[in-house]
């Protein structure tokens, strides 16, 4: 029964304090310790940004989003008390709307990583206060074959280490002063 408890308990420890890797078991961070959540280096690949067609109330800061109020002016925006626009321009996402299926969704619906509830409202929420998520890595944005609007991933290339986020026209930049 000691041996149960004791393997139970190194198991239980081991899903709640877990990392979380999509796409592979290796990932882009070198040093494990403060990453929730990576993905698989494959280069080409971003995440894909929640697309809302009128911004929400009662927003948690930090959410990222691709507001489609305008399908014809979308931008990537994020919350920090108001929102902000991370795009700079407009992209029209009008045919990947008309792409999409209007399938129904569960408005209570959401995946946490890193706790076992959550308040925050949110497709995907990840709760800690000491580890954070690493985005995609590619080398050139010019390497995603098809990009897809709201599309965000970290680009490693010399001398322009940056955020880009695709609002379903072009790529916007952010890099840090």
């Amino acid at each position: 029964m000691k041996k149960i408890i004791i393997v139970s308990s190194i198991l239980l420890y081991k899903i709640f304090f877990a990392q979380v890797i999509i796409g592979d078991a290796i990932g882009t961070a070198t040093d494990k310790t403060s990453v929730l959540l990576e993905f698989a280096n494959t280069n080409n690949k971003g995440i894909i940004l929640p697309y809302v067609k009128s911004l929400p109330a009662g927003v948690t800061p930090g959410t990222i989003l691709l507001d489609a109020s305008n399908p014809s002016q979308a931008r990537i925006k994020y919350y920090n008390g108001i929102w902000q626009d991370l795009s700079g321009r407009d992209g029209n996402i009008n045919t990947a709307l008309a792409q999409q299926t209007n399938n129904s969704e569960n408005a209570n619906a959401k995946v946490i990583i890193g706790s076992n509830t959550s308040s925050a409202d949110g497709v995907l929420v990840l709760e800690s206060t000491t580890q954070a998520m690493v985005i995609p890595v590619v080398n050139d944005v010019n390497n995603i074959p098809s990009p897809s609007p709201g599309m965000m991933v970290y680009v490693n290339k010399t001398g322009a280490k940056r955020l880009a986020f695709f609002n379903g026209s072009i790529w916007s930049f952010w890099a840090s002063n």
